[in-house]
């Protein structure tokens, strides 16, 4: 008997698929393939006389593998924010007093964002002044 993972049945066939190589990629073990890969590739060398076919070999593979990893990572990169995103929302909608006007971030320009971050910055520098004036 198998057990899904939540919510396995209304994925798409991209996202699984780019699920799965994300997962499977950011393993010890496939690290070491590809290291192996390399070094029988290199040790292949001197059979191929290190001519420009073998290099090709090598230069191509690691592009195409590279050119799709782009697009998983990026794939991976954006379900993991969205779902981070959802979460600080609900905890912002939740916490009595929270500044509801920070739910939508992420939509504000890079000018307003900046300003926000400013003001942040300010109430640390406050708080660590105020932290240092009761130790010191």
């Amino acid at each position: 008997m198998t057990t899904a993972k939540p919510g396995s049945g209304s994925r798409s066939l991209f996202t699984r698929l780019s699920q799965a190589t994300a997962h499977w990629a950011g393993k010890p073990q496939t690290f070491f393939i590809a290291l192996a890969i390399i070094v029988v590739w290199a040790v292949s060398g001197p059979f191929f006389g290190f001519n420009d076919t073998w290099q090709l070999v090598i230069n191509t593979s690691t592009t195409i593998v590279t050119f799709l990893m782009v697009f998983i990572i990026q794939n991976s990169q954006n379900r993991d924010t969205a779902a981070m995103q959802i979460k600080l929302d609900e905890l912002i909608n939740k916490i009595e007093g929270a500044r509801e006007e920070l739910l939508d971030l992420e939509e504000l320009d890079e000018d307003k964002l900046e300003e926000m971050r400013a003001e942040f910055e300010e109430l640390a520098r406050k708080a660590r002044a105020a932290r240092e004036g009761r130790s010191g």
